[in-house]
């Protein structure tokens, strides 16, 4: 960092609006949402959805109760084109849904991405340009002129080439982004926004959307609201304009930009599932919608399941919600403090069926989410998947899969609640180490090594099972999967391992390895081995044994 006084970077100029009147207002409706998890979330992904991942996404989009979703840009991929078909063809969007696609203000890309939307019953046609004094500085080269020209005759070519399909049936309405809305000068971001309605002449019926971008967030939530409200009072078409939002979160507060800036008068909202999206993310619609339901506004979306919605969002992107989350975290309803936990029995139980929610340390009833009472209260620190897994690496270095949380939780729930009390860290410790670490019988290992023949590894292996000794040998792509096929000659039951990691436990020289292994048996079922030893090869090794020995007390 710079030394004091910072010079490198300046600070944001402020709005110069003396009469802002957002900050006097209250939420008192909902905004229009548009999801933009399958084009702005999709391209952040270090693995872009397959189709099928995001027809699933698509669906749970729907579910949850989205009427705008951005479906991809049509025109940069042969994969965004067909899936946009596909949800035409196959007939995939409610009649009350329109699917949006993204389109920068070139001829060939435009009727491009008009093709792409042919069929469709209701569609939003989202073109943009960069407008910021850096981007036609730095990338375009280009005057003030130029840049509203390429604004102007892009809105012309998409009114020209989308004229067949409203002429077919399609609702098509436009929607215009000056990119890096936040970064443009007011008054050039309005003169662009103004040309392109002249040419697109919406009506009160059938407004534009004027999308005023934080393509970077650059300012603070309070100038970001100003940059919108002064927009909302220059318009002169306002009463057929939809101001959209689009926040990013590079400063940490999306969600306070967007909140603010609704206040100052935006109409419609757009971002992804839990923040989503390129850099720090997208704002998330999630939190910004249960903030207003907290507030006694519904959203218009439905999260009453949101462990399924972050299930089915996990699955697609490969991402994990954090466990402290606003409102879907895994830890969000729990409680770690003595004090903290005494206060939330006490009003819980003061708490009224009828009344307004009043439980302290808890903004929102867990069951408006779907999310368990069990865990909440956590009388002893240990109860809850979440807890338990948090109890094992804070105190003992256990790192577990995630996959693993929701197996160890019931085993450490199923002993509470056998038990009729608390459990103690150690306790927690101990059934772990019991369940996971100590199954050795009726499959016991005596002896294992491997060696390496060319591209495959050979493993031998001296076990009992069941009190009968075995010497086994087997070949396979590494030590695993070479123990694995020996296994297939015995007795024990057919399994494929679908999980594996490790990790250190503890520092230095004489630190130990732990393994996890899940594996998946003939019947289906899957569970969890963990295995330590000073040799990672053999905590896998052990591992596997241990999952084995599970399956076999399963019976």
């Amino acid at each position: 960092m710079q030394s004091a006084p910072v010079t490198k970077y300046r600070p944001f100029p402020p709005v110069v609006l003396p009469n802002r009147q957002w900050p006097n207002r209250t939420f008192t409706r909902t905004p229009i949402w548009c999801s933009v998890d399958l084009r702005d979330g999709n391209q952040a992904l270090a693995q872009p959805m397959s189709v099928e991942e995001k027809l699933e996404f698509f669906e749970l989009l729907v579910k949850i109760g989205f009427k705008e979703i951005e479906v991809g840009f049509p025109s940069a991929s042969q994969i965004e084109f067909d899936f946009c078909r596909r949800l035409i063809e196959e007939n995939r969007i409610p009649g009350d849904v329109a699917i949006q696609i993204l389109c920068q203000c070139r001829e060939e890309l435009i009727t491009r991405s008009i093709e792409a939307m042919r069929g469709a019953k209701n569609a939003i046609f989202h073109l943009y340009n960069s407008t910021s004094p850096s981007q036609r500085k730095h990338v375009f080269n280009a005057s003030r002129d130029d840049i509203k020209r390429i604004a102007v005759q892009g809105t012309k070519w998409v009114k020209q080439y989308s004229a067949p399909l409203v002429a077919a049936g399609t609702r098509m309405r436009f929607e215009y982004s000056p990119e890096s809305f936040t970064s443009t000068e007011l008054d050039f971001a309005l003169e662009v926004c103004e040309a392109v309605t002249d040419v697109w002449q919406p009506t009160a019926a059938d407004k534009i959307i004027l999308n005023l971008p934080a393509t970077v967030e650059y300012t603070t939530p309070n100038v970001h609201a100003d940059q919108i409200e002064w927009m909302c009072t220059h318009l002169t078409r306002r009463d057929r304009t939809l101001v959209s939002l689009h926040t990013h979160n590079d400063r940490g507060t999306g969600i306070a930009a967007t909140e603010l800036a609704i206040l100052a008068g935006a109409d419609r909202v757009e971002g992804t599932l839990f923040g989503n999206g390129e850099r720090t993310g997208n704002v998330d619609i999630v939190t910004v919608a249960m903030n207003l339901y907290t507030q006694g506004i519904h959203p218009g979306l439905d999260f009453s399941d949101i462990n399924g919605i972050r299930e089915v969002y996990e699955r697609c992107t490969r991402l994990e919600v954090p466990p402290r989350q606003p409102y879907a975290g895994e830890l969000v309803f729990t409680a770690f403090s003595g004090s903290h936990q005494d206060a939330i029995k006490k009003s819980w139980a003061a708490q009224k069926p009828d009344a307004p929610w009043d439980v302290l340390y808890i903004p929102l009833d867990p069951a408006d989410i779907g999310r368990s009472y069990k865990a909440i209260i956590r009388i002893n620190s240990q109860s809850g998947k979440g807890g338990v897994a948090y109890v094992l690496e804070h105190e003992f270095g256990f790192s577990l899969p995630k996959l693993m949380h929701r197996e160890i939780g019931k085993i450490i729930n199923d002993v509470a609640d056998a038990k009729g009390t608390e459990l103690t860290s150690a306790e927690v410790h101990e059934v772990f180490r019991r369940e996971y670490l100590e199954r050795t019988a009726p499959v016991s290992l005596q002896h294992f090594k491997t060696t390496e023949r060319d591209s495959t590894v050979e493993c031998e292996a001296a076990l009992t099972i069941a009190g009968t000794a075995h010497k086994l040998t087997a070949e396979g792509n590494g030590p695993i999967d070479a123990f694995v096929r020996a296994l297939a000659t015995t007795s024990v039951p057919k399994f494929e391992v679908l999980f594996y990691s490790e990790h250190s436990l503890g520092k230095g020289a004489e630190a130990r390895a732990v393994s996890y292994i899940q594996i998946k048996t003939e019947r289906g079922h899957t569970l969890f081995g963990a295995g330590i030893d000073t040799n990672i090869e053999l905590a896998s090794i052990k591992a596997i044994v241990g999952a084995v020995n599970r399956t076999l007390a399963k019976k």
